[in-house]
């Protein structure tokens, strides 16, 4: 493929002058596919061109990803950061899932990031202009952190240029933009009241292309490298909700897929952060956690190679993947939703998710006792 003039290395020819031989090749491609099922990412054939034989409900990804990699051209990443802690960065870099974060952020993505540059100043800028050109039109632009905008956006400056200047810059010739954690989402807690620089999420300054916002403080590691491999790997994005987060890993609460549903149900909740409800793995509902009302894969997908989340691990949801959740009453304070419960469909799904529920938690015989209806003395809650 040519952009005028200039040939364009495809990703596999770009991973064989980098001495990726055929065979680790082939396994990258099915490590790949592996990951891409199991976060839920659709292989579109017909996006990618690819014949349909390739496809199927039960069908192997990795032919269909040997193909694209073998005749697509590489899709550079551009990755701008502004008003953040550098903290989804720093997630990406922990990712426990090495094939993923090493094939895409090392060898086929990462043209410019000014946090995991080993260039800076003048150098960095020239690189980051030619990719630009180079790439006009089909490069990812991936931003972490808010843009200010108060005062013509000056309390946010890189090389003396502004991050609402660079933002629209970068945006104008991207094919897509990616925005990684709260901040550049939603403004996250630069934009909390009362918001003395005017913060904004990417997709309230950016309105004629394609956004997807990635929320979380941090955002799930995983979640990001998944929607950057569809888009390089099918040239597309994943269907978004009305918030443009991926419905994928963003279409059920926390608390649908919360190890410690099960004492949800059986009224089981712990009052403070020492008593017996919590020692024992209660429900976090009364300790003000937000999962029944904030919506994120982090039950599923979890942090550390799948070891854990929060609220596994005693502490409740803050609700860092919903809109102004800085402000959103409170940490710690009151409850996130009313005590519905659901039918018995609902709890036996929500009982057979729950078989462990982490540091802390009630061993598998109690809740065999609980779901046999036999509950210990002093575990009704009033």
């Amino acid at each position: 493929m040519t952009k005028g003039s200039e040939p364009q290395e495809t990703i596999y020819e770009h991973l064989r002058s980098k001495g990726v031989s055929r065979r680790d090749f082939v396994k990258y491609c099915g490590a790949l596919a592996g990951t891409m099922a199991f976060c839920g990412v659709p292989a579109p054939v017909e996006a990618s061109g690819l014949p349909a034989s390739l496809a199927g409900p039960q069908a192997d990804a990795t032919p269909l990803i040997v193909r694209a990699f073998e005749t697509k051209p590489r899709v550079p990443v551009i990755w701008l950061e502004f008003q953040d802690c550098a903290g989804c960065t720093e997630a990406l870099t922990r990712s426990q899932s090495p094939t993923l974060g090493d094939l895409v952020l090392n060898e086929i993505s990462i043209d410019y990031h000014e946090t995991l540059f080993a260039a800076a100043g003048f150098q960095a800028e020239e690189n980051r202009d030619a990719m630009m050109q180079k790439y006009h039109g089909q490069y990812v632009l991936v931003v972490e952190g808010s843009i200010p905008v108060a005062d013509g956006g000056i309390h946010c400056t890189i090389g003396g240029r502004t991050a609402l200047d660079l933002l629209e810059e970068a945006a104008e010739g991207a094919a897509a933009i990616i925005s990684t954690g709260n901040c550049s989402s939603f403004g996250g807690l630069p934009k909390a009241d009362p918001n003395p620089t005017e913060a904004k999420g990417v997709w309230e300054i950016i309105t004629d292309k394609p956004v997807v916002n990635i929320p979380g403080c941090p955002a799930i590691p995983e979640v990001t490298t998944a929607v950057l491999l569809q888009f390089i790997v099918f040239g597309t994005l994943p269907e978004l909700d009305d918030l443009n987060r991926p419905k994928t890993f963003y279409g059920q609460t926390i608390h649908d897929r919360c190890l410690r549903r099960p004492f949800y149900e059986a009224g089981k909740f712990a009052k403070s952060f020492d008593d017996e409800g919590a020692r024992k793995g209660w429900c976090l509902y009364k300790l003000g956690c937000k999962g029944p009302t904030t919506y994120n894969a982090c039950a599923t997908i979890k942090w550390d190679a799948g070891l854990s989340f929060p609220i596994q691990s005693g502490h409740p949801c803050l609700g860092c993947s919903q809109p102004n959740f800085w402000d959103g009453g409170g940490f710690y304070q009151g409850q996130s939703a009313p005590l519905n419960r659901p039918g018995a469909a609902a709890v036996g799904v929500a009982a057979a998710a729950g078989a462990v529920v982490g540091a802390g938690a009630a061993t598998a015989n109690r809740m065999k006792k609980r779901r046999a209806g036999s509950a210990e003395p002093g575990d009704e809650d009033a």
